[in-house]
């Protein structure tokens, strides 16, 4: 009953909204699909295997969403598993809440806010539902009809292992990353964090992409880095009068700290 109404509620909406016709109940079902899928293949991700480091990065997460706009707390796993390459620069987070950080990512970082904001940018993919919104546009109208009403159920499985190979399924729009980009700013303002840090994490990419340091290149192929999405970040901090960061809200100390316990 719910997949009829939620299709005839759909198609009825402009052609601009977006929509997203797949419950939040999906979103879990495949992001633990691909977890497991994750941990199997241990020859592309191999986890560290480091309690301390594992629980600092989680307990950041934890504090992020008890941010009040995050909406599936306690639905979401949003658990945080590391994943040892230093010639990776980058993090994802699958449906569901499942967030893996590559250690290179770790590395290139210089305070506690700015991976507080990364991730809080990997929490917000998660919370706007982005993967289940592309996989509802890619599967067209006609198609996604016969599948929500049972007579496609083939079609589900395949369309999901297409999207797993290679992580398709996280490769993230234009707008996509625009969005999360201003929910991670959201998310830090009721955080000791400070809310912009996110700011020094492109300025970093943006002086450093000349380099063409392969590990750089794979992230940008992945998270592009207009420069407006630069400057919306900075009219962000400028709009909400932001004061200038300070050792106790970027907490450079601690991470270097941190940094540390990381072989």
């Amino acid at each position: 009953m719910w997949c009829a109404f939620a299709l005839i509620a759909a198609l009825s909406l402009p052609a601009c909204v977006e929509i997203n016709l797949f419950p939040p109940s999906e979103d879990v079902r495949l992001g633990a699909e691909l977890d497991r899928e994750i941990r199997a293949n241990t020859r592309q991700y191999r986890i560290l295997q480091n309690p301390q480091a594992q629980q600092y990065v989680q307990s950041i997460v934890d504090r992020l969403i008890a941010a009040p706009d995050i909406r599936y707390r306690g639905t979401f796993a949003y658990r945080v598993t590391l994943l040892q390459d230093d010639q990776t620069i980058n993090a994802f987070c699958t449906p569901g809440g499942y967030i893996y950080v590559y250690t290179g990512l770790l590395k290139f970082l210089d305070n506690e806010a700015t991976l507080a904001a990364v991730l809080a940018h990997e929490i917000a993919h998660a919370e706007r539902r982005h993967a289940t919104e592309r996989m509802t546009k890619a599967l067209g109208a006609q198609l996604l009809t016969d599948i929500l009403l049972g007579k496609r159920p083939d079609r589900t499985a395949e369309l999901v292992a297409n999207l797993f190979t290679g992580l398709a399924l996280l490769a993230n729009s234009r707008s996509d990353e625009a969005e999360a980009d201003e929910f991670s700013f959201r998310y830090l303002r009721s955080t000791p964090w400070y809310p912009g840090a996110l700011v020094f994490f492109f300025e970093k990419l943006a002086q450093q992409r000349q380099s063409r340091l392969p590990a750089l290149e794979r992230l940008l192929s992945t998270h592009p880095l207009p420069e407006d999405r630069v400057e919306a970040m900075r009219k962000r901090i400028r709009d909400a009068a932001l004061p200038p960061p300070t050792e106790q809200n970027l907490r450079a100390q601690p991470y270097r700290e941190f940094l540390r316990t990381l072989p």
